[in-house]
């Protein structure tokens, strides 16, 4: 019946309901056999369902470790109704394969199922005849083209996905099964104390020369967390502001603190006078950890800070190289901690997975940096996601940080993971792109975090015939380009690049490349939406009912993640949290958090990132991709990097492209070869007005260039000393764009 069969009637338009008893019986059969589904159910009751265009809805239920199914309207499950070819692909889909009724977003859910389980309990050994009708059907269906994932490549991610599935499993039996209680009495400063009992001599750090394990990072930390707790008397919820560059002492601040529940406001090591003075003031901190090597920065604001008197007493100089005295209104933390115990402080046990223990700011890319929340538990939880279901991390890896650990980056996927699979962490002062792979070589790193500007930079380095004779077999972090995705990875042998997307702020929805697909940002399992945008009026597309609108696959739109009204907050200031919020998005009363981001759906819950919000722009009555730009300019043999972006030009609509680059090469720069360039390579409507050569791009502390200064500057060369070059209308030549063009442009005299 289910070889053939089922397989006649399907394709002759006759299958009914009843048809498919033998197919669900077998099926629950063996799904109720399977140690692996009864791992994953042991401990639910829910009652799962999806509706389809028939009068059937169609149901499986969990209860007391046992699967049973049915169809029919919920109220009246024993009810059939004949059903067509169509519907029963869903049928199939989703009793073989849980995964892709998700991807349908046609589920519903009633129970205590949790959102980031829902799909796990997937039997990996139905295999044979049933996997061969389902694939039949599913290929017969799908529709492949340049914007969205194909069949194939689905296949290979469920494949990898059977793979992880035992670990898994046993994973959900350990320690680090993270439940997602925020009351839960867990947190870093337990994890790290846990090591230290269970394996004490293993190696937690490397830092130049330094090198220490498990148990000495946890007796040093100590010392800091009983000070402080001892001699100065903090609490949970005291605010500790640090300003310390990459190097072992911020680790054991960072520990020392969240083990007494104070938090740590990590201050970006790169910014001077307002930005500098706005970090450190927001925070409120009652305690100021400040390094040898930034005590210049920090003494030539402090007039600024308007510290109070309490606040001036608690002054902390942290040494460095010895090469500065200590000042006489700071205190010598070094000398502070030297007689304090290494025992675990008492307020370690106390700490809930919901209690903040750092802020991070966000990166300053546009306007004042802001202060994300971190809590404990997003930590604990990045340490299971990282760890577990993505890199598959054991206690032999070693992850080299590349990013300052004051950026959700380092702490949330470089240390997390390691934290999580029990290894250890290799961490450097600045990334150097020349020494990177001798650092990988020295401290045997396997993986490492990452942006995409650090991945050019190394690629950018001159070729050597040791590109690959290194011990990294995977990475982590977000940025690479697909156009240069393959190059990287085949240059130096990376077999995994776990791209992913999300941000330090809470709610922003998270997509990973958990399958070790390319060029893509991976798969979110939770509640999102992306929705049609208007570029032009920079706003949300609605309905008639003022409802919005969701993309189709292979569309870009806007991100969107759902949100608890009670529980909602992402930054430490609340008007800065209710901006980034939209209501009303579906259906009256709901909520919703803007990421700010624009995404293109690719399927099977699969998304590409297309542009940040503000950098696509429009011109000629068309969108324009300033990603897309960047993509096709940075392959003219004589751009090194170039960054895309709109501006204004007075009596017109729209914002015209404009194009700053930094000239790779000695040779002179061939303006009339590049204009061939663009000419052949990008639409009419989408060809840069304005280009501007510089010699260096002003960027943010993990390098991402700040293109809000860009725009800022525009092209004004009264105040601009770099050259620029316009387009002038019906040219197809660019000429230096002088004060008299200028001049001419700011009149309106030119027409575009």
């Amino acid at each position: 019946m289910i070889k053939e069969d089922l397989i006649n009637k399907l394709e002759s338009g006759s299958l009914l309901v009843t048809d498919l008893d033998e197919f669900y019986e077998v099926y629950i059969k063996v799904a109720n056999e399977s140690e692996y589904i009864q791992e994953f159910c042991k401990d639910w009751s829910a009652r799962i369902f999806f509706s389809t265009d028939s009068e059937a809805d169609h149901w499986v239920k969990i209860e007391n470790n046992q699967i049973s199914y049915g169809m029919g309207k919920i109220d009246n499950p024993d009810v059939t109704y004949k059903i067509g070819a169509e519907v029963l692909l869903n049928v199939l889909s989703w009793i073989y394969d849980y995964m892709q009724v998700i991807f349908n977003e046609s589920i519903e859910i009633e129970g205590n199922l949790s959102g980031s389980d829902k799909f796990f309990w997937l039997d990996a050994n139905i295999k044979g005849e049933m996997l061969s009708i389902i694939n039949r059907i599913k290929t017969s269906q799908i529709i492949k083209d340049k914007h969205t994932l194909s069949y194939e490549e689905y296949l290979l991610m469920q494949e990898r996905f059977r793979i992880k599935l035992e670990k898994l499993i046993k994973v959900r039996k350990s320690q680090w099964f993270e439940p997602n209680n925020p009351d839960s009495k867990d947190s870093v400063g337990l994890r790290i104390e846990q090591r230290a009992s269970e394996d004490p001599d293993r190696n937690a750090m490397y830092y130049e020369d330094e090198v220490y394990t498990n148990k000495e990072m946890n007796a040093i930390s100590n010392k800091y967390a009983n000070y402080f707790l001892n001699k100065v008397r903090l609490k949970k919820g005291d605010i500790a502001v640090v300003l310390l560059e990459n190097r072992s002492e911020i680790m054991f601040v960072i520990i020392a603190l969240a083990k007494i529940g104070v938090i740590s406001s990590l201050i970006n090591t790169r910014q001077r006078e307002q930005p500098l003075i706005h970090s450190i003031s927001i925070s409120s901190g009652k305690i100021f950890i400040i390094g040898e090597e930034l005590i210049d920065p920090f003494l030539e604001v402090q007039s600024r800070l308007k510290l109070s008197k309490e606040q001036s007493k608690h002054l902390y100089f942290l040494s460095d190289k010895g090469k500065i005295n200590t000042s006489k209104e700071f205190i010598n933390l070094k000398q502070a901690i030297s007689d304090s115990s290494t025992e675990n402080p008492p307020t370690t046990s106390e700490i809930q997975s919901k209690d903040p223990y750092s802020y991070i700011f966000t990166s300053g890319t546009t306007g004042l940096p802001k202060a994300a929340v971190i809590t404990n538990g997003h930590t604990i939880g990045s340490a299971y996601h990282w760890a577990f279901r993505v890199m598959d991390m054991t206690p032999d890896d070693v992850s080299y940080i590349t990013t300052p650990l004051f950026h959700s980056n380092a702490i949330n996927i470089g240390w997390a993971s390691a934290l999580g699979g029990g290894g250890a962490i290799a961490i450097r002062r600045k990334y150097s792109a020349s020494n990177f792979l001798k650092d990988a070589r020295k401290y045997g790193c396997t993986t490492f975090n990452y942006v995409g500007e650090i991945c050019r930079y190394l690629y950018n380095q001159p070729p050597k015939s040791d590109d690959r004779d290194h011990p990294i077999i995977k990475c982590a972090g977000n940025g690479i380009k697909p156009e240069f995705w393959m190059d990287f990875k085949n240059r130096f042998g990376i077999n995994r690049i776990h791209e992913q997307y999300g941000a330090t702020e809470r709610f922003i929805p998270h997509f990973v490349n958990m399958f070790n697909l390319d060029k893509t940002v991976g798969i979110n399992f939770s509640s999102y939406a992306i929705v049609k945008y208007d570029v032009e009026h920079d706003e949300p597309l609605r309905d008639k009912n003022g409802h919005m609108i969701k993309v189709e696959p292979g569309e870009i739109g806007l991100l969107l993640g759902p949100v608890d009204k009670g529980s909602y907050y992402m930054y430490k200031d609340k008007k800065a949290s209710e901006k980034k919020l939209f209501q009303n998005v579906f259906i009256e009363g709901d909520m919703w958090v803007n990421s700010g981001d624009l995404l293109r759906d690719i399927g099977f819950r699969h998304a590409m990132f297309a542009d940040r919000l503000g950098d696509t722009y429009r011109w000629k009555g068309e969108n324009v991709s300033s990603e897309e730009m960047e993509i096709v300019i940075n392959t003219f043999d004589q751009v090194e990097y170039s960054c895309a972006y709109g501006v204004l030009i007075p009596g017109t609509e729209g914002r015209a492209g404009m194009i700053s680059f930094i000239k790779k090469g000695d040779e002179e720069f061939d303006f009339d070869r590049f204009s061939e360039f663009v000419n052949e390579k990008i639409p009419a409507y989408a060809i840069p007005i304005f280009l501007r050569k510089k010699k260096e791009f002003a960027t943010t502390a993990t390098d991402k260039i700040q293109k809000a200064i860009l725009k800022r500057e525009g092209y004004n060369v009264n105040e601009i000393e770099d050259l620029i070059l316009i387009l002038l209308p019906k040219s197809s030549i660019y000429v230096p764009l002088t004060k008299e063009i200028y001049e001419g442009l700011m009149a309106g005299k030119y027409r575009y």
